[in-house]
């Protein structure tokens, strides 16, 4: 197995993955039925496997994305289910979920709290903010049928209410205006054109990716929805390119509803998300 791993790895790194040994070891983790960390103590593999790890192998040298492989990502302490036609979370966009847990500790929601995850794809932030605040009514938004599909596989049996529209909708959820205590978003932001990967350029549905030619066309809706929405006190994260910082702090800005509005590093280092407190402005 080791042999095979190593060869695996060789293969992921000469087709440009950067990701080599790790995703090596994790297929074959998934075709021996393990964890990662334990395939050092599995006794020598059979023929079947060594066959199901090599078709394995060859596709994800074609650049099919790991998940898709496998059928699962993580996304913090949450395991998902994903694959075509749904947009697979990122590391990154943890670093959004650590912010609104952290908030949380410095100004606590409440017993009850409303909220919102506008795009929710494959339900990843909903899904955790709804484990992070049990007493939480969390509502995930998302107009693309086979992400729904994925999300209520992921949400089966959580309390998460999941809504089939589009965010741009104007009046969307009108009967929760001013209740909502936080909305987070992880929308179409990639400005058209953009230099992609192949795993995201010909794996990730183009809906949940592109945000127009700046990349603002579904952020610039999202803040004034947020700013409908939100209370007085209530939080606001949005994702956004690493090329649109300014753009991003400059359209919530806009609104004239949000105080503390700041574009925030992800794991990397890089300005990733903005966050935004609504103010006292009816």
């Amino acid at each position: 197995m080791r042999d095979a791993i190593d060869s695996a790895a060789a293969l992921f790194a000469d087709a440009g993955i950067d990701s080599a040994r790790y995703d090596a070891e994790e297929l074959a983790a998934h075709v021996a039925g393990t964890d990662r960390g334990r395939l050092t103590l599995l006794d020598p593999p059979d023929d079947e496997f060594f066959g199901r790890y090599r078709e394995l192998v060859a596709a994800r040298s074609s650049r099919i994305p790991l998940q898709h492989l496998i059928g699962t990502t993580a996304f913090g302490p949450v395991l998902l289910q994903v694959g075509p036609g749904v947009f697979i979370p990122r590391p990154e966009t943890e670093a959004m979920l650590d912010w609104v847990l952290k908030h949380a500790v410095a100004r606590p929601l409440g017993s009850h709290p409303v909220i919102v995850d506008a795009c929710t794809g494959s339900g990843a932030l909903a899904i955790a903010l709804s484990r992070s605040f049990p007493g939480a009514r969390v509502l995930a938004i998302e107009d693309s049928e086979p992400a729904l599909d994925y999300a209520r596989r992921n949400c089966a049996g959580m309390s998460v209410e999941l809504i089939h529209a589009d965010v741009t909708t104007p009046g969307l959820l009108s009967e929760l205006d001013g209740r909502v205590d936080v909305m987070v978003s992880n929308p179409p932001y990639i400005p058209e054109g953009a230099d992609l990967d192949p795993e995201v350029a010909q794996h990730d549905p183009e809906h949940a990716l592109f945000g127009g030619p700046d990349g603002m066309s579904v952020i610039t809706p999202l803040a004034d929805l947020a700013a409908r929405l939100l209370r007085p006190g209530g939080w606001f994260a949005v994702e956004h390119d690493d090329t649109t910082p300014s753009a991003t702090v400059q359209t919530v800005c806009d609104t004239g509803f949000f105080d503390e509005v700041v574009s925030r590093p992800d794991l990397t280092g890089r300005l990733r998300f903005v966050t935004a407190i609504r103010n006292g402005q009816p």
